[in-house]
């Protein structure tokens, strides 16, 4: 066993005449927190799809914690939990009945679900809300419960989709401390995608951009400053993209969709 917890090689989406992602190579160490940036339409979101077996390569390898996506796609789906940019979460269920379902749906063997559901939503500050309607929730204890959910079957990798869109700057840091948090505990491997740079630079241990399909950079934030001479990591982005970053277009709601309608075929 290597100790990559993602490995692709040479990794090619096309749809008809068009690339969306063009032969890129990169790792992933086990317990890094690693981020994946880039502009609207430079194929990142693309790229996650694969990576969560969402869709198939056209060509190129993948491996998640050494796993084949094209021959063992149920330990890759165990392998990771994610958080996508939009809610989630049933607003009608309550924080433990979120929590029960995700359990139930990967197979977590009831004792152990109940003391992870603890154990986790203790670590997020809501196990006093556990009982809770989720409609009755702000959006900085939603993207909590969402982290805490997306744990639950102590996966190896956390991929996190643009995860502080529409919080306010306090709950954004908060948010990341408890990702911290947990990267440390769980000795999680993080892959997130963000458009506040400085999420990026404050928190990524190493950083890839994907333009046009390719990856143009990589590197840690004050090697890709240094490359381009520039002061900060927006600087930095602008150079080697000539865009500014803006959100993404993608919905987390329909990556929800595929993925449940992915586990019950």
């Amino acid at each position: 066993m290597n100790n990559f917890a993602i490995e692709t090689k040479s990794l090619t989406k096309k749809f008809a005449d068009f690339t969306a992602v063009d032969n890129i190579s990169f790792t992933v160490n086990r317990g890094e927190i690693f981020a994946f940036l880039g502009p609207n339409g430079a194929g990142k979101t693309t790229t996650i799809k694969m990576l969560t077996t969402l869709l198939a390569p056209t060509n190129g390898k993948i491996l998640i914690n050494n796993f084949d996506p094209a021959t063992k796609q149920d330990k890759v789906r165990q392998s990771f939990g994610i958080v996508f940019q939009d809610p989630s979460l049933d607003d009608e269920l309550t924080a433990r009945e979120n929590m029960e379902f995700h359990g139930v749906l990967y197979h977590v063997p009831a004792g152990l679900r109940r003391k992870r559901i603890e154990e986790l939503l203790t670590i997020v500050e809501l196990w006093d809300r556990k009982n809770s309607l989720v409609k009755t929730f702000s959006g900085g204890m939603k993207r909590r419960l969402e982290i805490a959910r997306g744990l639950l079957h102590h996966p190896h990798i956390f991929f996190l989709d643009e995860p502080t869109i529409g919080l306010d700057p306090q709950t954004r840091n908060q948010m990341w401390n408890y990702v911290l948090k947990l990267n440390q505990q769980e000795k999680i491997t993080v892959f997130f995608t963000t458009h506040y740079l400085e999420e990026a630079e404050k928190m990524a241990q190493r950083i890839a951009i994907i333009d046009h399909g390719k990856i143009v950079a990589r590197g840690t934030a004050a090697e890709l400053k240094k490359q381009t001479g520039t002061k900060t990591l927006e600087e930095a982005f602008l150079s080697l993209t000539g865009k500014t970053i803006r959100e993404e277009a993608a919905t987390g709601i329909d990556h929800l969709r595929q993925m449940r309608k992915a586990f019950h075929r």
